[in-house]
């Protein structure tokens, strides 16, 4: 059995750059603490050839030129430790969360699948890379001794059984994380390495310094191995970013957005899962005139910033970062929020993978992706109310229906030149409803105008007398007729079919449709 720890060094630098890529190439300096003392806590490898050091003031760290400072945001370090998980989780399911910093895993059973555990271990650094975590790998049958390795050398560095001592010898003893008390002894012995430790005898260690000194022992020899206390798998998926200065206009807030799309859909991928729904949050920044009066009813009342909620709900899961983007960009075009934005959370409903497979005998459907960014820009133009299925209500009212959402079928189900009963006969409902001028003869029609045709009445049934709702405003009550026309001077014109229908409140005819 061997064991894999994945550790993020800098992880406080890390999480600020993984939301912000460009901070890479640059000297970062972080800040913590409240305002207005704020303290560096740490600072990347170009800030310190700077002179940036740990515990400047704001003041002091600002002096130097070319450094960028950014406060500590702990919403984002919840997110890169989350992000982490996601890359042990979809290797092995027996996961270890360690520190915020660190992982432990068990790699039983993957070198079916990779062959060997430096494999193994490339695999992991590469799918944490594209997670937007540089981390290191060590991997050991001993799980104290990957953990410790971790932390000492980039990797990754693989172990073979047995060598365990060798590995850790010349590795500091501060690595073992001793309290500071023992570290106190350890330097007054002159004990300054895992080698040196390993070198005492134990029962001589156990009587000056008890238990602990013995466990420290133990890891500096390769021996301090455990079993891992196993962490349930997550399925919490968010992400967020705070601005410097409020974003207004939807082009600079759609780079933001595709953004953190990337990071949720890449978490998922690995996870083998994809997004069934995603919900926005926007924090909106004052406007400069109620600025102060918004800050001091927040105090008083203790709210929160105003915000603006969005939510994308889809068909089918996606896993598609640029697909999402587009369609939350058509949402937020038709609804957008009235203030700058602050602040953004995005939170990712996870669900499995659809595959739909194409049958050689069925009707072609369309690719539910791009018709669902096909109805989302249709309803960008005629109102998100106005697009999709209609659903007939369970009422007497005639043509009572509501909107609901469409749904491409994964299949087509019958072929398209096989005839069934419900596909006979079909009626055209004409919204809205046409004025028609009706003339009867004997209490029956007989001819019929609208929309400048003029109609002779071949066949007729009805009338069908219906009413309801009396007792609300929209009542209505009105005589139904069925029509078989013929227009008037086109004999070569086969007969039409029409459903007419007199409007008894507003005594007036007016032709409901017609019948394929």
């Amino acid at each position: 059995m061997a064991f894999c720890a994945i550790f993020v060094p800098d992880c406080l630098l890390q999480a600020v750059e993984r939301s912000e890529p460009a901070l890479r190439n640059s000297a970062l300096v972080l800040l913590d603490g409240a305002a207005p003392t704020f303290r560096v806590i740490a600072v990347n490898a170009m800030a310190r050839t700077l002179g940036v050091t740990l515990g400047l003031t704001k003041a002091a760290a600002a002096e130097f030129r070319g450094a960028e400072m950014r406060l500590r945001a702990k919403e984002q370090e919840v997110a890169a430790h989350a992000a982490l998980l996601d890359a042990a989780w979809s290797f092995s399911p027996r996961v270890e969360d360690t520190a915020p910093d660190t992982v432990l895993l068990d790699l039983a059973g993957l070198t079916t699948l990779f062959g060997t555990y430096e494999n193994v271990a490339l695999q992991i650094k590469s799918r944490c890379a594209a997670l937007g975590l540089d981390v290191h790998v060590g991997v050991s049958e001993n799980a104290e001794t990957a953990r410790i390795l971790a932390y000492a050398r980039p990797g990754p560095t693989i172990v073979p059984a047995g060598q365990e001592a060798r590995f850790l010898e010349s590795l500091p003893i501060g690595l073992l994380a001793p309290s500071g008390e023992l570290a106190e002894v350890f330097q007054q012995w002159g004990v300054t390495n895992c080698g040196a430790l390993a070198a005492l005898p134990v029962l001589s260690l156990s009587e000056c310094l008890g238990q602990e000194g013995v466990r420290l022992h133990a890891m500096a020899s390769g021996k301090g191995n455990r079993s891992l206390a196993i962490a349930e798998p997550a399925y919490l998926f968010e992400e967020s970013l705070e601005l410097d200065d409020a974003v207004e206009e939807l082009e600079p807030l759609s780079f933001l957005l595709g953004r953190l799309l990337e990071q949720l859909c890449v978490r998922l991928s690995a996870r083998a899962l994809a997004v069934r729904a995603i919900q926005l949050q926007l924090e909106l920044q004052p406007g400069f005139e109620k600025a102060f009066d918004a800050w001091r009813e927040r105090l008083r009342t203790k709210q929160f910033p105003e915000t603006f909620h969005c939510t994308l709900a889809l068909p089918r899961p996606v896993q598609d970062a640029k697909l999402l983007l587009k369609l939350l960009r058509l949402r937020l075009q038709a609804n957008s929020p009235k203030a700058p934005v602050q602040k953004l959370q995005m939170r990712a409903e996870p669900d499995r993978p659809l595959a739909i497979q194409c049958g050689l005998f069925l009707a072609a459907v369309p690719d539910p992706d791009k018709l669902e960014l096909t109805l989302a820009r249709i309803a960008n133009v005629v109102g998100e109310n106005n697009v999709g299925s209609p659903e007939l209500l369970d009422c007497h009212r005639p043509d009572a229906f509501r909107m609901q959402r469409f749904l491409a079928p994964a299949q087509a189900g019958v072929d398209s030149g096989q005839e069934t009963e419900d596909s006979k006969i079909g009626f055209r409902v004409i919204r809205p409803r046409v004025a028609a001028k009706v003339e009867f003869q004997g209490g029956q029609p007989v001819h019929i105008w609208f929309q400048g045709m003029s109609g002779k009445v071949v066949h007729a049934s009805g009338p069908w007398r219906c009413s309801g709702e009396w007792w609300q405003e929209r009542g209505w009550q009105e005589d139904a007729w069925d029509l078989e026309v013929r227009v008037v001077g086109d004999e070569a014109l086969s007969s039409a079919a029409y459903c007419i229908v007199f409007d008894s409140l507003q005594k007036e005819w007016f032709v409901r449709g017609s019948y394929d």
